[in-house]
This record gives structure tokens, sequence and C-alpha cells, in this order.
């Protein structure tokens, strides 16, 4: 590749050569009186120039055609989201807009630069001021991005509002280099306060356990579960470096930093299974990736998103357990007053093998057999 490289550099650096040494030979031809000597300061090339003006813009045309058609299996996957289709259709509108703009002024430029090619006859007319012209080639592109310009700016506002009141809260928490997931519970739906003074091995989240909120959370560094057709609203924090939350196929890119929570809603649109039978690819899974460079692990960065039924998200929801369920020992930072609350979460052991229940005036008893 290197000498490839090399050889091209070398290649135009004769031509620029080339270039500059024609440039002024016409040049001096033209400081010289013409009608004394008879030279002409254009020589023969001047029509095969003109031509390949042409040449390049049918080639040239052809070869952005070509381009486009290969590189589309690349783009951007189908969207999966409600404002993905809007996103999408904003762009391909802008895209259309100035592509169209781009061909017709080069083929005017290319097509002026054949037709009015230099004959000696030939007087040129200048135009010093034409104001209905200056009209026309400022309002009309203004008009043009104003409708361009209004249209992402309602489409950019309706994304970035207010997440509706029924939104299901995810919280999502970068670190180097993983994921932390946590939702608020099946009893209030509400995410318990956090503080990054409180994180350690286990609570990785750093949630305050004097904030009832907190007592059914749940969480995961697996995958993330969201509902179709239900708004989603993700929190988003950074316990580090900046990170970048992107979901391709639901047009989701929103930072994680450091200090300054963020926030992202959307309504997923396809199911994980729908996209598996569309795509025809049964082990496809959405991914949600990080964007931003946040060190050597930063490839890592990906966790499975699985986009779920509502009525399967909620039965899925049912079967996990809350945060201080699985880690007891936690219940020694909950205040005394709220300790009540929060034992409801606290999985009672089992009696040991030596012990059977008995019936005793219609009241369970654990009995010790010695």
């Amino acid at each position: 590749m290197n000498y490839i490289i090399g050889l091209l550099s070398a290649v135009f650096l004769v031509l620029a050569i080339m270039i500059v040494n024609k440039s002024m030979a016409l040049s001096k031809g033209l400081q010289r009186n013409e009608e004394e000597d008879g030279y002409s300061p254009v020589d023969g090339a001047n029509k095969n120039n003109a031509l390949g003006m042409l040449l390049f813009l049918v080639l040239g045309s052809i070869g952005a055609a070509w381009s486009f058609k290969v590189s589309q299996p690349d783009f951007l996957p189908e969207a999966a989201s409600e404002h993905g289709l809007k996103t999408d259709e904003m762009f391909w509108t802008s895209m259309a807009v100035i592509t169209f703009a781009f061909f017709v002024t080069n083929a005017l430029l290319f097509y002026f630069a054949f037709r009015y090619q230099w004959k000696k006859d030939r007087v040129a007319t200048f135009y010093p001021v034409n104001h209905k012209l200056e009209i026309i080639w400022t309002i009309v592109p203004a008009i043009v991005m104003a409708v361009l310009v209004f249209t992402g700016w309602r489409t950019w506002s309706e994304i970035t509002s207010q997440a509706p009141s029924n939104a299901v809260v995810v919280e999502l928490t970068g670190k180097q280099f993983n994921w932390l997931v946590r939702y608020p519970g099946n009893d209030d739906n509400k995410l318990g306060e956090y503080d990054w003074r409180l994180i350690d091995d286990n609570n990785q989240w750093g949630m305050k356990f004097d904030d009832e909120n907190s007592f059914d959370d749940f969480t995961s560094t697996s995958e993330i579960h969201i509902p179709k057709g239900v708004p989603v609203l993700l929190r988003i924090r950074a316990r580090d470096v900046l990170h970048s939350v992107y979901l391709s196929y639901q047009r989701v890119k929103m930072d994680a930093v450091p200090g300054m929570p963020t926030k992202f809603w959307f309504k997923a649109t396809k199911t994980t299974e729908e996209m598996r039978a569309e795509l025809q690819k049964p082990d496809f899974n959405y991914k949600l990736n990080c964007t931003e460079v946040c060190g050597r692990g930063h490839f890592g960065m990906a966790l499975t998103l699985v986009v779920d039924e509502p009525e399967d998200y909620k039965k899925w929801c049912l079967e996990q357990k809350p945060f201080l369920t699985t880690n007891p020992d936690y219940l020694a930072k909950v205040p005394e007053k709220l300790k009540a609350k929060a034992s409801k979460y606290i999985v009672a052991p089992e009696a040991s093998s030596d012990s059977t229940t008995a019936s005793i005036g219609g009241t369970s008893t654990i009995v010790t057999i010695k």
C-alpha cells in the first residue's frame, strides 16, 4: 500500500509541474502582441480540454451512481423506532436536495466549459451587475435552506422533548469497560437515588438505601430489556470517563458524561424476534455499543438489547429479583425507620433439614426435631 501511495504521489507531482509550466507558457503568450507576430496563446489542446470536461462529467456521474449502489448495503439498517423513521426521512430528503443542486450546477459548469470554449472570432459578453439574477440565486437557496432547517428543528424538538408520563425508565451507566443497567422495580416504577461515594464491588450503581424507592430496584450487567411500542426513557450517566450510548437500529445516540446526567427517549417498533424473521437471521441481536473511545477496552463495551412484546416485558420484569433481595447484607445500610419496608425484599432463610412444619391451632410453626 505504501508503494502505491508513493507512486501516485510521484505521478501527481509530475502532473502538477506540467500544469504549472503550461500555465506559465500561456501567461507569457498573453503578454505578447498576437496581431504582430501571429502567435496564439491557445494551442490545439483547447478543444481536447473542452471535450475532456464533458467526458469527466459523464464518467464522474456514472462513478458516483455506481459508488452509491455498491455502498448501499453498508448504510445504516432500517430504522426500528418511530423517531428513527423520521430522522431517516429527513436525512434522505436533505441528501436529495443537495444531490440535485450538485448535479445541476456541475452539469452547467462542465457544459459551459465545452460550449463556450475559446474561439478566435468569439467575443465574450460581460455582466458587471444583474440584480434580478442575484435576487434569484439568493432567495431560492435561502427558501430551500429555511425549509430544511425548520423540518430538522421540528424533528429534533420532538426527539428531545419531555418523555411521556407512561415511559418505561431505564438507567444506563457507562464505566470502563462495560454498561450497568438499573430498572425502577415492579412496585413503584421509581428509580432510587444514587451517590457515587457509595459505589463498591457489589453496589456498582451507588444505590442509596436511605431512599425507599431503591428497595425494589433490580439491575443487570449482561443485557437490557425494553418493550415494543411503549415510550422508553434512558437515563444516562458515566462513572469515570466519557462514553456514548449508541443503538444503531433504534437511531439512539447520546453521550454519557461524568457528572452530567443525560437522557434520550424513544419508542421501539420491532421486537428482536420480528427483526430476526425480517433479516432471516435466527441468531440476530440488537446491540448497544459505546461510540466514544474510552480506553483500551473500548471495543468490548457492547450490551445485548432485547426488545420484547409488552406482555413478555412485564413477565420478564416480574422474574427479576431486587438488588436488595440478592444482596441482603445491604439491609444494614437501611435506616431503622425504613427497615420494616425493606425487610419484605429480604428472603427469609429456609428451614434446616432437621426441622419440620406442624400446624398448631391453624398456625404453621417450625418445630425442631432433636
